[in-house]
Parts: C-alpha cells; structure tokens; sequence
C-alpha cells in the first residue's frame, strides 16, 4: 500500500511530529504509523537522532524521506552519555537513555516549526518520563506509539498499581499476575527478564515511563481486533485504569513501498534477485521462514541445531542467519563460518540462507511461504497476521513471550514454552525439526492463521476499523487545538 502521492488539502492541516527511539524495531512502525498520517491527510515531520546505532536504521531512514519528500525532518544531535551513569552494556538501550537524556534540547527545535505549526508530537514509549515535559512546557499535545502487543501494555500500564520497582521481583514469586479485564493470566516466567533485575536500565525506564501514563493525551497500538480482541476491549472501555488516556487500535501497519525497494549494493541485488527466483520456483504455502529479528544473534551452538532441524523437517526453507546484535559489526565472511561446511552442505538441498538484509514484509507476502519460525517482535507477528502466516513462536527476549501468548491465543501459530528464553539452553535440532513439521502439516493452524489474515485485511480497508480510529485520533486532536 503507497501513500507517496497523496496530497494533502490546503487549510486542512493537521501537523504531527514524529519521536522515534532507539533500535528497528521501534523505528520502523513510526515510519509506518507516518505512512497512513499522510494517507489521512496529515503533515509530518520526523524527528531523526544522530547519530544511530545500526547502519540498517540510516538506510531506511533514508529511503524513507527519498519516497515521501512532502516530510519535513528535523536533525536531532544526541548529546555524549557518560557510560559509567548507565547501568547497561546493550548499545540499544544506552542509544535510547541518550535519546532520554538530550531530550530537553528539544524544544527549540519544535518551537521553530511554524508553517503550518504542529498539532502534536508522537513520540517511543521509551521516552514518555524526558519527552513530556517538553510537550508540557510548549503545549503540545503528547501521545505515544506502543511499538509492543496490547497485552504488552496491558502489563505495562498495570504494573505500578501493584508494586514498586524496588519489590517488582516479589510480585512475581509463583504467582501470576491478574490484570483486570483479561481473563488469561500473566505467568511469571512471561516478564521481561530485565525487569526483574533492580536498577536495570531497562527496568528504569519501564517503572519512570508507565507512572506518568495518565498524563498522556493518548496512545496508538499497532494492533487490532481479530488478533487482539480481549485486551483491546479491556484498554479501550478503561476497565483496566480509570485514569488511562485514550487508546487508538491504529493497527495493522503494513510495510510500505519503499521498504520493498532493493538495498543499493550490488551483492544485496543478487541475493535479493537470487532469492526471489528460488521462492517463485516453490510450490505455494510449502516454504518455512527462519528469523529471529534485526536484534537477535543466537550462539554458534544453538544456530548449528536450528539448521540440523531444519534439514530434518523436510520442509524446504528460507533462513535469516545473524551472529551480531549490531549490523555494523557483522562481516560479510561465509555462512560456512558461522553454519559449518558440513551442514552446509545438507542445506543446499532444501533451504536458501542469507546473513544480509531481507525484505520481510515481502518474504510473508510470498505465496510460497507457509510457516514462519519467529522470535514474536511485535513487527514480525503483525507481518505474520497481515498475510495469514502460521507461526512457530521462540521468544528470545524482552516482550516476546508476551507476544508469543498473543500469537497462540489468536489461533495465529503455536508457541513450545519449554524453550525457555534465548540462551537459556540449547535446543536441540531433533525437536526443532518435530515442531516445524507439526507447525506446517497441521491444517487447523493453517486455517486459523487464514482466518486471522482475513481480518486484518477487513479492518485495513477502505472504511475499516483502522481508518475510523485514524479519524479519531485526528478529531481528539483536532479539538486539543
């Protein structure tokens, strides 16, 4: 779906710039969310942080602002962060509290937007407790894009009701956590394991951020019902918090065109061209689809059983390897380093590999592609939901098992709890290769994750419930003016 050349009517502006934080998965839902601001006649500005982390955040920023020259930018130079201040070693979460801390210089900047002037600001999740007090200070109004699971923020909101960060760890001995309105309970072993560590910065940010909730003037969930009912009935009729402000379903954000685009390096083209003709040349619905995520970097051990089960499914497959949380420290060196010669050799038979960049959102698309072995970021399960794809959930990290309850409760795939976290411990080839073969023979799944597809497709048409909550938003907006 392409928006590029939508014009936007004179004298009926309503201006909304953009805050994105740290890491692709929370950059590119905000690019995304800017994509249908235009198509409802919105003007955007993007704020643009510098510098990034990943090479991957720059390329896409700037095939972004290529394909939608009517977005205005505004630079965002980070100031230095002194390391020893910060309890964390992720240069994802470091990236975003030095997002946090140089968000007061902000406000002149924002204060220069003139024609016409802003309506309001958007901004991360990760940034309510630093970026409010700016939208206070100059009047604007404050929503933010929840880049997780309704569910997630379910938890997210509900939380500080409860406990405290310096007692979060004793709310959770044994016990699930109850959240009003949503019958399935939340289990321990389903918390982000970074919250449960005191002082984290993680678990800062979580605890500083979801106590001024109330003081937002809404939040914008990249989900829908059909895959979220529950939680999203919950949220909306403010059974959960009285003093919850409003949340608009402005789900599911489909990858846009210029996301689709081809990278600019040579050896990229020919993997993207090499990889299209091996898809096109699959039956339809016959293709697994392996990837953890652009954050995601599994041990030697355990990438080495994934590809033992995989060759042992049967099941031919496309499989994203990655040995670097961050793209600018991968090298381009061969697979067999990572993978093995030996098992190289098997996976010739029935399976692409690739370390490089993939157009995932394409990948699902595919007729070919049946099944989906994912780490359940909340971009790829919503990917997965858009095209109907079946999911094998692994979560590996932070929100993913969360994530993953949503998947298997829509009826979208099926989760195997007993994974555990990512590196808890090392699964072995045999049982992944059971897990995908009864991911892809069961013909329920197939038919549920059909019927969740369908849905999707229904609430992102032409006068859908996506485009009633982006008029809405644009109202409630409209009347804070």
């Amino acid at each position: 779906m392409a928006f590029s050349g939508d014009k936007l009517p004179v004298g009926k502006e309503t201006h909304i710039a953009l805050f994105p934080s740290s890491g692709m998965g929370h950059l590119t839902p905000f690019l995304r969310l800017a994509s249908l601001l235009l198509h409802h006649h919105c003007r955007v500005t993007l704020i643009t942080t510098n510098p990034t982390v990943s090479h991957a955040e720059s390329r896409l920023v700037s095939r972004f602002l290529s394909s939608y020259p009517q977005v205005t930018q505004i630079h965002f130079n980070l100031l230095p962060l002194d390391l020893s201040t910060v309890n964390s070693t992720d240069p994802f979460w470091i990236q975003s509290e030095t997002i946090r801390r140089s968000a007061h210089l902000l406000s002149p900047l924002l204060s220069s937007v003139s024609s016409p002037p802003l309506s309001g600001l958007i901004s991360d999740v990760m940034l309510v407790s630093y970026v409010l007090p700016v939208a206070q200070t100059l009047r604007l109004p404050n929503y933010i894009l929840f880049t997780s699971s309704a569910r997630m923020f379910s938890f997210f909101a509900y939380l500080p009701t409860i406990t405290s960060i310096s007692n979060v760890g004793s709310v959770f001995d044994g016990e699930d956590l109850h959240i009003p309105g949503i019958n399935a309970p939340l289990p321990r072993s389903s918390i982000p394991p970074l919250l449960l560590i005191q002082n984290s910065l993680f678990a800062d940010m979580f605890f500083s951020d979801s106590l001024k909730l109330s003081k937002l003037d809404g939040v914008l969930i990249n989900s829908f019902k059909g895959l979220e009912t529950e939680s999203l009935e919950t949220l909306r009729s403010r059974k959960l918090m009285e003093d919850l402000p409003p949340v608009f379903a402005v789900g599911p954000f489909e990858p846009c065109e210029f996301e689709k685009e081809e990278e600019d390096s040579h050896s990229d083209s020919d993997s993207s061209t090499a990889l299209a003709k091996w898809l096109d040349e699959k039956p339809d619905g016959s293709v697994v689809y392996i990837s953890f995520g652009s954050r995601t970097a599994l041990s030697k051990d355990q990438t080495r059983e994934v590809g033992d089960g995989l060759v042992k499914s049967g099941f031919k497959f496309l499989w994203v390897v990655k040995n670097k949380r961050v793209d600018k420290e991968e090298k381009e060196g061969d697979l067999e380093e990572v993978i093995g010669e030996e098992l190289m050799e098997k996976i010739k038979e029935n399976g692409f590999v690739v370390k490089n960049w993939v157009d995932q959102g394409k990948i699902l698309g595919h007729k070919a592609v049946g099944g989906f072995v994912s780490h359940c970021g909340w971009n790829s399960v919503v990917e997965a939901a858009i095209n109907g794809v079946r999911v094998l959930a692994w979560p590996q990290h932070g929100d993913q098992k969360i994530n993953a309850e949503v998947v298997e409760g829509s009826g979208l795939g099926m989760w195997v709890r007993n994974w555990g976290w990512g590196g808890e411990k090392v699964v072995k080839g045999d049982e992944i290769g059971e897990k995908v073969r009864e991911m892809m023979e069961s013909q329920s799944l197939k038919l549920k994750a059909r019927d969740v597809g369908e849905e999707a497709m229904k609430v992102a048409e032409a006068g859908g419930n996506r485009e009633e909550m982006f008029k809405e938003l644009i109202g409630d907006l409209k009347r804070k003016l």
